[in-house]
């Protein structure tokens, strides 16, 4: 028997809205993320004002697609649609595991075709998601002068074995290494500045990180083209960081790689990355856990 354990909450959606927080560590910490299941019909005006309300960097809406086990799936941040979603993609499949069984699913993105595996583990179920495939680029000059001014770092602040690129896995994220650990739980960044410059360059997130090792990064994600500050998890900039690492030949594949975030925001998440040879295609990999519905607001307001 399949254990449900997604709430839904409908106080301020017209449609049932699930909650989960993606790539949580032990049962805590995560990216929550809005899922709904069944999105048909429902208009895009009402989709960005549901996830207005529910107030999370993204939430996924589904529609049933023509094969079993194939979902439409299109994201919304707060204040705009989203071409693609990593951590919402987990929450999606995770949902979806619940109340169907674990095994392969196919959600049609606006981003591309994005195949997800999930698995049951003691207690709930990991999802896997495949990217669309990746690219990266150098950053311009300009590029990187302007987002060093908006994050407030220096040049110095950089760690020049990981030179500074455009990642995309399905959108674009400037990737940028911190000298050290110290630099990147700094972040105090030039909010207005730094939104201005992202939606000019077209970037989703500005993807910090720090290398504790070949294989063990720290990463924090200013979102601004989403309205939130920081996202705690961040499925899709995980995937084209990998890529990135890839195609500058600095991990080799086979090879994992794990993603520590949101531990300065005091929600740890975990993402693990997976790189095969031959494959210009990405997997990340977490769990995600259903979070209860706000409580009700009070009348009036």
């Amino acid at each position: 028997m399949t254990t449900i354990t997604g709430t839904t909450d409908t106080a301020l959606s017209p449609v049932p809205v699930l909650r989960y927080a993606a790539f949580a560590q032990h049962g805590a910490g995560g990216n929550p993320a809005g899922v709904v299941l069944d999105a048909a019909g429902l208009p895009d005006g009402d989709r960005l004002s549901i996830a207005a309300a529910v107030g999370y960097s993204e939430t996924a809406f589904l529609e049933a697609g023509e094969h079993p086990d194939v979902y439409r799936m299109r994201f919304y941040s707060p204040l705009a649609e989203v071409a693609f979603c990593g951590h919402a993609t987990v929450a999606a499949a995770v949902a979806l595991a619940e109340r169907h069984g674990p095994g392969q699913l196919r959600f049609e993105t606006p981003a591309g075709p994005v195949p997800v595996r999930t698995t049951a583990i003691a207690g709930g179920y990991t999802a896997t998601l495949t990217s669309v495939p990746t690219r990266t680029r150098p950053a311009g000059a300009d590029e990187l002068e302007d987002a060093l001014a908006a994050l407030r770092w220096r040049a110095e602040d950089l760690d020049p074995r990981y030179p500074a690129h455009v990642a995309y896995a399905g959108n674009d994220h400037l990737v940028l290494a911190a000298a050290d650990r110290a630099r990147l739980a700094r972040l105090d960044y030039d909010y207005d500045r730094l939104a201005v410059l992202m939606a000019q360059r077209g970037w989703t997130t500005v993807h910090l990180v720090f290398a504790h090792s070949a294989r063990v990064f720290s990463a924090r994600d200013p979102f601004p083209p989403g309205g939130v500050v920081e996202d705690p998890a961040t499925g899709a900039a995980a995937a084209a960081f990998g890529g990135y690492l890839r195609t500058l030949g600095i991990v080799d594949p086979p090879a994992r790689i794990t993603v520590l975030q949101g531990e300065d925001m005091g929600r740890p998440s975990r993402l693990d990355v997976d790189l095969a040879a031959g494959d210009d295609r990405v997997r990340v990999t977490g769990t995600a856990v259903a979070l209860p519905p706000p409580p009700p607001r009070p009348a009036g307001t």
